[in-house]
């Protein structure tokens, strides 16, 4: 499977992950005082759904693609309404053609005292962020690996935020490297919210994953697991995952709301759960 993530964008776990995030941002947005949103693994930060990359793969199809003009019912449609603004104001002329990143959903959300770094440690990906956000005094792009960055930019000066940890899973060890990144970061801002996507391919490594996230003593951890199709004979993405550390009272009940709304558009294959587990907390 190819990691790079313009063959993957808008894809289902994409869907997911941005669907969490902007939840996590409206609830930082209740109160007044500034907030900072760090993702660590930022990417290009704009994604062209007919480039070679995603029409090779068609994932986009199987995620934005099939929820952008869906109608579900009312209390998910509203929770949703934050995510699909983000992703229509990247396609102004009405046509999904382009999908936002991370950033760029953060960035569409945020007011004018919160703001973002963008942390991204690939040459080339690098110059396109710094492209896209050219004159942004509310986003700093910075050319580092992501995982230093839990350690050297935190807590950010607001303290108030959100850390996004979405490793591409290129190499060995990226869950262990989740589980110490975590650690060490919650040492340092232990009032921060935290998101850690993973994606569900080897069932074995996402349950020694759960495992050693509840040994760091982090008090709070909710999982929340989508799955597409069940576990395949051959190892391919049959769903995502993300844990939120520190995540506001409010998520619970608003991913019971949104997440069979969700799985009833994107699913494959049955069957395919989604589940929603406090690993530590509640």
């Amino acid at each position: 499977m190819n990691y790079r993530h313009a063959y993957h964008a808008g894809n289902f776990a994409d869907v997911l992950k941005h669907v969490v995030l902007t939840r996590l941002l409206e609830y930082l947005k209740q109160k007044d005082k500034a907030f900072r949103v760090i993702d660590t693994h930022a990417g290009i930060g704009r994604y062209d759904l007919s480039s070679p990359e995603a029409q090779k793969t068609g994932e986009w199809q199987g995620g934005i693609g099939r929820l952008v003009d869906a109608a579900p019912e009312a209390q998910a449609a509203m929770l949703l309404a934050p995510y699909l603004d983000a992703v229509r104001a990247c396609n102004a002329d009405g046509q999904l053609k382009k999908y936002p990143g991370s950033p760029l959903v953060a960035r569409h959300l945020l007011r004018k005292q919160d703001r973002l770094s963008a942390i991204e440690l690939h040459p080339k990906d690098v110059a396109k962020l710094k492209t896209e956000f050219a004159g942004d005094f509310q986003t700093r792009v910075i050319e580092l690996d992501g995982w230093l960055a839990l350690g050297a930019h935190l807590p950010p000066k607001e303290k108030r935020g959100l850390v996004l940890i979405d490793p591409p899973f290129e190499e060995e060890g990226e869950f262990g490297r989740l589980v110490d990144g975590l650690a060490k970061a919650y040492k340092r801002w232990p009032g921060g919210i935290y998101a850690l996507w993973y994606p569900i391919k080897d069932r074995k490594a996402v349950i020694g994953f759960r495992k050693a996230l509840k040994e760091t003593g982090v008090p709070k951890l909710l999982d929340i697991e989508f799955e597409i199709r069940p576990a395949s004979q051959a190892p391919s993405l049959d769903g995502s995952g993300l844990v939120v550390a520190n995540p506001p009272f409010t998520l619970e009940g608003e991913l019971r709301i949104l997440l069979p709304a969700l799985h009833k558009l994107l699913v494959l294959e049955k069957p395919a759960h989604w589940t929603l587990n406090w690993l530590a907390g509640e």
